[in-house]
């Protein structure tokens, strides 16, 4: 018991202030973010939406999230992270406040969209921003505890966005905008003309990197990776679109226990991550724990046909959880470590766009399948597919 709480200790140990920092700015932002967890159910409760409605605005969501990463990456190479950092933070606020606004299908689907575009570019420069402050040998623990502090706040705002949309859906709107708002104030007091990190990279690093002025969508191998990364991601997803809905049209759950079952998402990765990620570090290659993680996403779909009562929907998303903290904290450390200084915002770009993409097709896919062919089939399925993605990041990650 004492050397695991000595391992757990040292998982937090040598983090830079900064790196604590960015992860505090990142758990007040994710700490509001009420919206997109229940944006289906609110679609389908309170504007009366079809399923397939539901797919078309959430897929709009998702293009915004690719024109924004994108974007994000080609900004910041060019003015900086910081900058696009904050603009995409105080932009967000009135964007999350007038959707109320927005109750017809193309109405809502047009604000979403710019809003997506607007929060999704902070993805590449907030990625920037933790290679750039964390020390060179914290790097993957750096992004962890980011991740973390994400799935922290993910862990108490879907629970708070659960109350408040039982007293209106429209507090959930104005409970996100009021979440960007302090996350913009504490970034910029602290961020302000603070250099990064200008250590050189470790020298085991240098065999990954790709040539320092080269495009990563010229990198055929980088793209390779980034594509099964998507693959993953849309699976992964039906976390945020089709699993609320399964989670009230098959088991009956109110928003309450729906909020209550995503908040215990983020409370597994919060109390496992750091120490998970620091095992890993020592134990596995960055290919063993990307092939285990997406394995293990695969193994918590697969459980959801299950007929055997509450316990197997925790069951199945904490080894959803536990799939997230070995793969996604590794995807990006490699995307990192690929990269140069001068092209490190396009190859996050490149990465965070994959994911973003995968915010398109999700939904799109999620929804369709559901509604044509049962959400049975949809899980089933989605395991066949995380099966075969496992081994092919395997493969593409050794050869990186």
């Amino acid at each position: 018991m004492k050397e695991l709480l000595r391992i757990y200790i040292d998982s937090y140990r040598g983090l830079s202030k900064s790196a604590w920092m960015l992860a505090l700015v990142m758990l007040i932002n994710r700490t509001g973010a009420m919206v997109l967890p229940f944006l289906s159910i609110y679609m389908t409760q309170a504007l009366g939406f079809t399923i397939k409605e539901v797919g078309v605005v959430l897929a709009c969501f998702g293009l915004g999230a690719v024109t924004g990463s994108w974007l994000g990456g080609w900004l910041t190479d060019r003015y900086g992270n910081f900058w696009v950092q904050t603009l995409s933070l105080l932009l967000s606020v009135p964007l999350f406040s007038v959707i109320p606004l927005f109750t017809s299908v193309e109405s809502l689907a047009a604000i979403i969209y710019i809003l997506s575009v607007t929060t999704e570019s902070f993805r590449p420069a907030n990625s920037v921003s933790v290679a750039r402050y964390a020390k060179p040998e914290n790097i993957t623990r750096a992004f962890s505890l980011n991740r973390m502090a994400i799935n922290l706040g993910f862990s108490i705002g879907p629970a708070l966005g659960g109350f408040l949309a039982s007293i209106s859906y429209n507090w959930i709107f104005y409970g996100n905008a009021l979440g960007a708002s302090i996350a913009t104030l504490t970034f910029v007091s602290f961020f302000y003309k603070r250099k990064g990190n200008v250590k050189p990279r470790p020298a085991e690093s240098a065999k990954t990197v790709a040539d320092p002025t080269q495009s990563p969508y010229r990198d055929r191998v980088f793209l390779l990776f980034s594509l099964l990364c998507c693959i993953y991601a849309i699976c992964f997803f039906q976390l945020l679109s089709t699993l609320p809905l399964f989670y009230q049209k098959g088991h009956g759950l109110t928003e309450s226990q729906v909020g209550i079952i995503l908040g215990f998402s983020g409370f597994v990765v919060v109390v496992f991550e750091m120490l998970l990620v620091h095992i890993a570090e020592r134990r596995l290659t960055y290919a063993s724990s990307i092939f285990w993680g997406t394995a293990l996403c695969a193994v918590s779909f697969a459980l959801l046909p299950m007929p055997t009562g509450y316990w197997i929907l925790y069951a199945a998303i904490f080894l959803m959880s536990i799939s997230e903290i070995l793969a996604m904290p590794f995807m990006a450390s490699v995307a990192v470590k690929r990269a140069s200084k001068q092209n490190q915002g396009a190859y996050m770009g490149l990465n965070a766009l994959a994911f973003s993409a995968a915010h398109v097709f999700s939904p799109f896919v999620g929804t369709h399948v559901a509604d044509n062919y049962g959400f049975n089939i949809l899980w089933w399925g989605t395991a066949i597919v995380l099966l075969g993605v496992s081994g092919g990041l395997y493969f593409v990650v050794r050869k990186m």
